[in-house]
């Protein structure tokens, strides 16, 4: 059974999720501190969290680095917070998705589900070894889900890794940023197009010798990205 952690310190808000996510089969820890919920999260073993940004003792954003540390869990991070720089700096530090309250706890279930199934795949065993991608000194190491540029390796997110392998197995090809949302979180792009432009970002940094005139990942604008080869 996958274990989730919600560190929430609204109850009302935190027993909701809960009676959701255990009517699908999931068991739920609830902490509602932020200092006592990231101890959990680092200490323990859980298939997902749900962070909220506002909570005593520390807040999401601290949680989300300090997990990304050490762990690779897959993250949501939940808030009342509508404006697109927190979106923006919670999927900067690392996180999966982020939800705008107020939601539909069934949609919270179905963001979990499918972050769950798409992490449990990539991580699966069997995958056949050597299956690499290389391209002008960028190497993309699929079997260990390694990024290399010119034989250094750069740290790359779960979806930074996802989106970035993905776009390289179809260079060329113009894709918007509601079809990489599709393709990457399994989930209708309902408002979220900024996760895609935030993790695209992220990935130019890391890859480009310039982000102002890149040799990977090319804008189209008013359409979306390819990747150049």
């Amino acid at each position: 059974m996958n274990r989730i952690l919600i560190i929430e310190d609204e109850q009302a808000i935190a027993e909701l999720e809960k009676d959701y996510l255990e009517l699908s089969d999931f068991e739920v820890v609830i902490e509602a501190d932020g200092s006592s919920g990231a101890a959990r999260a680092i200490d323990e073993d859980f298939d997902l969290i749900i962070i909220d940004l506002m909570l005593p003792g520390m807040d999401g954003f601290e949680i989300c680095s300090l997990i990304r540390e050490t762990k690779n869990t897959p993250i949501i991070i939940v808030s009342a917070k509508k404006d697109d720089i927190d979106k923006i700096h919670g999927l900067g530090l690392g996180a999966d998705d982020y939800m705008t309250k107020p939601f539909s706890p069934s949609e919270l279930v179905a963001r979990v589900k499918a972050h769950l199934s798409r992490y449990k795949r990539l991580t699966a065993s069997g995958v056949p070894e050597n299956d690499t991608i290389e391209i002008r000194g960028l190497k993309i190491d699929k079997t260990a889900r390694r990024v290399y540029i010119n034989d250094e390796e750069k740290i790359f997110t779960t979806k930074e890794f996802d989106l970035l392998a993905f776009l390289a197995q179809n260079p060329n090809h113009v894709y918007s940023k509601e079809e990489l949302f599709k393709e990457i979180w399994e989930l209708e792009s309902v408002g979220d197009i900024a996760t895609v432009t935030v993790h695209i970002k992220k990935i130019r940094e890391k890859i480009e010798e310039s982000s102002s005139k890149p040799q990977y990942i090319e804008t189209i604008w008013g359409v979306g990205y390819r990747f150049k080869i």
